[in-house]
């Protein structure tokens, strides 16, 4: 049963997510391309989103209609994701005011989601890949643990969302941080196709 109204209720947000997107760009970069491309930042603030309703959504269900309370390294969590969709946001608004910048890389067409997500201007990068790995690893593992404290008849309501140690927080949060701050000079780089022309 647990199963089931997670995956269930996992599946309906993904749909709406992807409803919304498709009708409202929701997971796409401020662009004047179309067709736009995905933002990463939003795309993890989607995700995890996602995946923590799910979990209190299974929660209210399963144990008889009880609503848990947030931990506080799940709250600290949505916080990094927040955060980083702020500070994306803020620096393509200051980017897109500058008559400076000729070329932004938002501004090209979106080739694929993982591509759209994982590379800057000038391809895949390193950034952006270590932040994308973090994010998908620190996830499912969120959901495995889940499971297993969903299946614990021992544990309250309020002790089945996972616990994140310090540490990893701060590991997710350096490294949006670092995304963040490295997403401020991709519009600023000379393109490979202009240093390397074919």
């Amino acid at each position: 049963m647990n199963y089931f109204v997670f995956w269930a209720t996992f599946v309906l947000l993904a749909f709406l997510v992807l409803l919304c997107d498709k009708k409202y760009y929701m997971l796409r970069d401020t662009s004047s391309a179309l067709p736009r491309p995905y933002s990463f930042s939003r795309v993890q603030l989607a995700w995890w989103t996602t995946i923590v309703l799910s979990g209190v959504i299974t929660i209210i269900i399963t144990k008889g209609w009880l609503i848990p309370d947030f931990t506080s390294s799940t709250l600290y969590l949505l916080g990094i994701s927040g955060a980083t969709t702020v500070g994306a946001t803020l620096i393509d608004l200051s980017d897109q005011s500058n008559v400076k910048l000729t070329s932004m890389h938002q501004n090209g067409q979106g080739d694929n989601f993982f591509l759209d997500i994982l590379s800057d201007k000038n391809g895949v990068s390193i950034h952006r890949f270590q932040t994308v790995a973090f994010n998908m690893v620190f996830g499912i593992w969120f959901v495995i643990n889940f499971f297993t404290n969903m299946n614990t008849p021992a544990l309250g309501v309020n002790d089945i969302l996972p616990v994140f140690s310090d540490n990893n927080l701060v590991l997710l949060g350096l490294s949006s941080g670092l995304y963040t701050a490295v997403k401020a000079t991709e519009n600023r780089q000379v393109s490979a196709a202009t240093t390397n022309p074919q």
